[in-house]
């Protein structure tokens, strides 16, 4: 992870003094779980040119956290791209500039403004590009982004889903650090320490003259705090700030208003005359692949529309999990079912309140997923209505001998997650090794994205591929043996010309559909 901060015109060379590093030397610190070094590249009186770069080392950064076992640390992007971790060494390496502490002698430039180009990356974001650009335009900065190409030796796809960030504007250094401090964080939306008071405080001491008055206001304090409670805190210090720009807002259109609730999942309404713009950023926040994309699109379009009143539309992931239960409802054998992927545990607990299911082996590789899942099942354990799902750590790729022979197996929104060529071995070593009564597959139809008006964007920026319902039923019938029988069903609202947002395929063995 780097940043590049770059100064143009009379007085370039100040920028040292403002970051107090000597031009002629190495700055190298260990930080934990990282070396961090600067460096300038260039520095006289037209150009100064810093180079911030960090070198992670990602086994030293989690020694000793409890999260050390968690097998997704080996398959994460965390300790490589530009988060709060990396705001955490801007801090320690730049905190002079970032406070306009300087010795006293260069005091004056703190408030000078520089012709600045700030680059930065690489960034993984779920924000769309158009957003990105808002955050920055709005701060009087061009906007430049720049996706790699992606070279796989398998089809996946052709462009990386991370991307570097340049800006040009005039702004002093100490406001331009301060904006890339809240920012970067908001971008990245991942925060790798506790949020509370102090998060709190640093909004508002880092945001002073710039936020308030920023389009995109509601956006960025929602994914900087994340909690309501927090959020609120922050809120009730300011209630005459918050008035004038609630004005702002009603004056500027829903725009904000609708990035916010992308990230809450809130739904909300917009004034009819908005509905343009809310169209065009409903769109644009679905392509940004964050999770549930189909129903934030759906969501997003009655935003759009100025409808009024109540919105009683289910939200597919509900469909999905209803109409797997459904399912399993009218097979005769669901004593013991296998959940994969069960993520934080929402349709395995639904599982185990289904009549006649004796067991439910919740199987997840992510620890932090299934601590989530527990604190579920804990709470249903408290409603006494069913039995308690049973989690295990374990993956597709990992054999169990525990999970043979179970009833039935749910690979839920599954499959699209793990590179085509790799689930076929997946699905072959459950039909043939761990051999259920019963597998159900779901996986989303890639036709039904035209109705979204994606484009070419997938659904999740974590998606391999998705398939139209011909590729599927294709696939199905490669996986298929003698000893199963394939049923394909849509789940979701239905399209004459692109079928159902979800296709879901049941595999159940020939003894299975002579006892049904």
């Amino acid at each position: 992870m780097q940043l590049i901060i770059r100064a143009d015109g009379a007085g370039a060379n100040m920028l040292s003094h403002l970051l107090a590093k000597n031009p002629n030397n190495l700055y190298e610190r260990e930080e934990k779980g990282a070396k961090v070094r600067l460096v300038y590249t260039v520095c006289d009186e037209q150009r100064t040119e810093a180079v911030l770069h960090v070198s992670p080392d990602p086994i030293e950064l989690v020694k000793g956290s409890p999260d050390s076992y968690d097998i997704t640390q080996y398959i994460n992007d965390r300790e490589f791209v530009t988060s709060s971790l990396f705001c955490a060494y801007i801090r320690a390496s730049l905190g002079t500039a970032l406070n306009g502490k300087p010795k006293e002698a260069f005091a004056e430039w703190v408030s000078r403004k520089f012709a600045l180009t700030l680059s930065f990356g690489p960034v993984a974001s779920n924000l769309p590009e158009a957003i990105v650009e808002q955050l920055f335009a709005a701060l009087g900065y061009e906007v430049e982004q720049e996706r790699g190409e992606a070279d796989y030796p398998f089809a996946l796809k052709n462009r990386s889903s991370v991307r570097y960030i340049t800006l040009r504007g005039s702004q002093t250094l100490q406001t331009a650090l301060r904006q890339l401090f809240i920012l970067m964080p908001v971008l990245d939306d991942y925060k790798h320490y506790f949020i509370g008071e102090a998060e709190v405080e640093k909004l508002e001491r880092y945001g002073e003259g710039w936020l308030e008055a920023h389009p995109q206001r509601e956006l960025i304090v929602k994914r900087t705090l994340r909690y309501a409670d927090v959020i609120e805190r922050y809120e009730a210090r300011k209630p005459a700030i918050r008035q004038q720009t609630t004005e702002n807002k009603a004056e500027q259109g829903n725009t904000s208003a609708l990035g916010a609730r992308h990230e809450a999942g809130a739904a909300r309404t917009s004034e009819p005359g908005d509905a343009t713009d809310a169209v065009r950023l409903a769109r644009e926040m679905v392509k940004a692949a964050g999770d549930n994309a189909e129903e934030q699109s759906a969501e997003g379009a009655a935003i759009a529309d100025g409808a009024s009143g109540p919105q009683p539309k289910v939200r597919l992931n509900e469909q999905r999990y209803e109409a797997i239960c459904d399912v399993i409802r009218g097979f005769a054998r669901k004593r013991a079912i296998v959940d994969f992927g069960s993520g934080e545990g929402k349709l395995s607990a639904r599982l185990a309140e289904l009549a006649g299911v004796q067991e439910v082996l919740a199987v997840e590789p992510s620890a932090i997923a299934r601590k989530r899942a527990m604190d579920r099942y804990a709470k249903l354990a408290e409603r006494g209505l069913g039995i308690v799902p049973k989690p295990v750590t374990g993956s597709l790729f990992y054999y169990d001998e525990s999970l043979r022979g179970k009833d039935v197996i749910v690979l839920c929104e599954v499959i699209e997650h793990i590179e085509a060529y790799r689930v076929e071995r997946a699905i072959a070593t459950i039909l043939n090794e761990y051999a259920p009564h019963a597998l159900i597959v779901t996986t989303p139809n890639r036709e039904y994205n035209a109705v979204y008006e994606m484009g070419g964007a997938m659904r999740h920026a974590d998606h391999r591929f998705e398939w139209t319902r011909g590729e599927f039923r294709q696939a199905c019938e490669r996986w298929r043996t003698d000893a199963y029988e394939i049923e394909l069903q849509g789940v979701g609202e239905g399209h004459e010309a692109y079928g159902h947002p979800t296709q879901m395929a049941i595999f159940r063995r020939r003894e299975e559909t002579k006892e049904a």
